[in-house]
């Protein structure tokens, strides 16, 4: 596997992440992949080799290792790295969809026409939603391995001597000697560590963008709520001087008659 081309793949999800976004990359690279390159790898190198079992019986010490070890802990942590960063490649394919929607359109319309968005990497509406579902398949990935390897190594756990039950074709029990239990263990422990961190990390970039959605959404009703309170404020008062003049105008007309009868006191209708 080529850790580095991984690596300039998902360097570009820098561009389009927060700030917990950025954390969680780097605690990836530095805390799990460069961990896992430099020295786990090597530790876990020669565990079949150095399996030992106090029998000669052909094949029981291929049955027994099979059967403590169904797959191995570095495998399933290069398993586990790959499938969780797969889901920051949605974020990636959709700011590139949406560059590419930019272009044809330039296309189409010229160069001097409307955008179709403000910018191709704000996450605003799809881009948001698929940021956000990136999100959720991270920490369910990291959950389901971290369950996985719960399960498999009973509460992550490396013990020194395995014993061989009812494992055809070992005869009777059987007593199996695991390579550097304690360095395993180690190793194992800080994996986990680190993936609760990036769990933590993920759980706190969900809701630091559900927040910010929330806060943007409660902004913009607000400002139309003023704007619909200053506009039936406008409309009100203009209403109020319109019945003013109908007033004054009546006053006016009434006045008017007024002075007419009073210059005229003495004329009757025939």
């Amino acid at each position: 596997m080529d850790w580095k081309t991984f690596q300039g793949l998902l360097s570009g999800v820098n561009k389009y992440s927060t700030a917990f976004g950025r954390i969680w990359l780097s605690v990836v690279f530095v805390f799990r992949v460069l961990v896992y390159v430099v020295a786990a790898e090597k530790v876990w190198g020669d565990e079949q080799k150095e399996f030992d079992c106090n029998t000669r019986q052909p094949g029981c010490t291929n049955v027994c290792y099979d059967h403590y070890f169904p797959i191995s802990h570095i495998r399933l942590w290069a398993l586990q790295l790959i499938f969780v960063t797969c889901p920051s490649l949605l974020v990636i394919m959709h700011v590139a969809y949406r560059d590419d929607r930019e272009k044809k359109n330039q296309l189409k319309n010229g160069e001097n026409c409307s955008k179709l968005y403000s910018n191709t990497g704000k996450k605003h509406g799809g881009l948001w939603w698929t940021y956000l579902l990136s999100l959720f398949f991270k920490t369910g990935i990291e959950i389901t391995f971290l369950y996985i390897l719960h399960t498999m190594w009973d509460s992550f756990d490396i013990p020194r001597l395995v014993k061989c039950t009812n494992v055809d074709p070992c005869p009777n029990i059987v007593d199996c000697y695991i390579a550097r239990p304690t360095e395993k263990k180690v190793f194992t422990y800080f994996m986990v560590a680190a993936s609760g961190l990036c769990i933590v990390l993920s759980f706190c970039e969900i809701v630091y963008l559900i927040f910010k959605r929330c806060a943007r959404c409660a902004s913009k009703y607000k400002k139309s709520s003023s704007h619909s309170t200053t506009y039936s404020k406008a409309s009100t008062c203009h209403c109020h001087m319109k019945l003013e003049n109908l007033d004054s105008k009546q006053k006016n007309k009434d006045q008017d008659q007024d002075s007419l009868r009073a210059s005229a006191p003495n004329l009757t209708s025939i």
